[in-house]
Parts: C-alpha cells; sequence; structure tokens
C-alpha cells in the first residue's frame, strides 16, 4: 500500500457547460483526494464528467468554483502561465491519440518536454533513450510515428509523459485506439512504471478491464462521485 500522501486534492470542484437554461452541469462539487503512488481508474457512461474531470484536476480547463490542490500548489490561484510552467515540470500526459509530432523521431518526441523545462540536449537525449529503453523502444528511437505500430506509438507516449519523472500521470483513454492484446500491454506497462517507481497515474477509461487493473476505481455519473473502490481484481 503506498505511502498515505496527498499529492492531488479536488475540493468541491464545479464545472458549467453553457448558461442559463441551456446550462450543463459536468462536475457537481466534486471531491476527490489521490494518493502519491496510486494508480487510479476513473470509469463511468459517456458523458458522466469523466474527461472533463481530468481536464480541470490537471488545469488544461478552468473551473466555475472549488479548489485543485497538486503536489500542496492551488492550480487555480496561479496565473496562465504559472499553471502552464507547474504543468509542464510535475505532470505528465498520455493521449487516446498520441498526438506525437510526426516529422520528430520517437527521441526527439520524447526528449521534448525536457528540453522545454531547460534540459541540456546531450542530458535530454540520454535519459529519452533511457526512457525509451524501460518501455522496450530502444531499437525504435530512430524512428518516426508513420513508422510505428499504434501499440509503439502509444508507448513513445507513454515514455514522453514520464520522463521529466512528473509528481502525477494523466491518461486519457490510453488504450481506446488499441486491440485488446495491445491494450493489455499498455496496461501492463503502465502497472509497472506504478509499481516499481511509485509513479502515481490517474487515467480515464471506458474498459472494464483496464479499470480492474487498476488500485482505485472511480465511478461517475452525471458529474458525480458514484463510487470509490479497491477492484475485485487486485483485492488481497
Amino acid at each position: 500500500m503506498p505511502e498515505l500522501t496527498p499529492l492531488l486534492i479536488a475540493d468541491k470542484v464545479r464545472k458549467v457547460y453553457g448558461s442559463g437554461d441551456q446550462s450543463v452541469v459536468a462536475l457537481d462539487d466534486f471531491e476527490l483526494t489521490v494518493y502519491a503512488g496510486e494508480l487510479v481508474a476513473v470509469m463511468g457512461p459517456s458523458g458522466s464528467g469523466k474527461t472533463t474531470l481530468l481536464n480541470c484536476l490537471s488545469g488544461l480547463d478552468d473551473v466555475d468554483g472549488g479548489r485543485v490542490l497538486v503536489d500542496g500548489h492551488d492550480l487555480f490561484a496561479m496565473s496562465d502561465h504559472e499553471r502552464t510552467e507547474h504543468r509542464a515540470r510535475s505532470m505528465g500526459f498520455v493521449f487516446q491519440s498520441y498526438n506525437l509530432i510526426p516529422v520528430f523521431t520517437a527521441a526527439e518526441n520524447v526528449e521534448l518536454p525536457l528540453l522545454l523545462v531547460g534540459v541540456g540536449a546531450a542530458e535530454a537525449r540520454e535519459r529519452a533513450l533511457s526512457m525509451l529503453g524501460r518501455v522496450g523502444l530502444t531499437d525504435r528511437a530512430g524512428h518516426r510515428p508513420s513508422e510505428l505500430s499504434g501499440g509503439e506509438q502509444q508507448r513513445v507516449t507513454v515514455a514522453r509523459a514520464l520522463v521529466a519523472r512528473p509528481a502525477i500521470v494523466w491518461a486519457d483513454e490510453p488504450t481506446g485506439n488499441l486491440d485488446t492484446a495491445m491494450a493489455g500491454q499498455i496496461m501492463d506497462l503502465l502497472r509497472q512504471l506504478n509499481r516499481e517507481d511509485g509513479q502515481t497515474i490517474v487515467l480515464v477509461t471506458h474498459d472494464p478491464v483496464i479499470g480492474a487493473a487498476a488500485s482505485r476505481l472511480i465511478r461517475m455519473r452525471d458529474g458525480g462521485l458514484v463510487s470509490d473502490d479497491v477492484p475485485v481484481g487486485v483485492r488481497g
């Protein structure tokens, strides 16, 4: 069991789209605490607010009420510039659509977050190659995304998210574009990095198999929390 150190605190977070009669409450005074070293899956039906939650808790979207603290920092007490800087240094992101730069090699994609926060070129390349080794892509470091399979591209995305050693990694449907076998491999990789490095990961998924593989499962409906539990598959 990870040490119970709160890393993320969502305190009555509210997000509303539209206004007046057309308004939709996407997050309704949502409260959540994530502890350092957890692997948390967020599930719920379409429209339940899963991706909105991830975007608000990571500071990608503004909120209409409440507070979000990450590693002791109140995201929405920061200026936009401060929040962007904090996100670059403290967070990693894994998206369903990979979001790799097509003209960059795998190594260049992975080292980019390091270069953006001022790490020297030689160290950035060394750390990128090391991280690609961790995800089993040492021999693909010089290939561009178009030369990689979907599973390999997602491994590059995972390497890019982790290379700066962020406090927390957010993953939005990280296996959504992959077949069942490859999805299982990506989830195994995330579990391994969580277990071996103590990497805190929060992932949104619609796949019950992926959800059951997490150490904690959050279920949402209509912008609210329905349940918060340890999946049956990882108990004991």
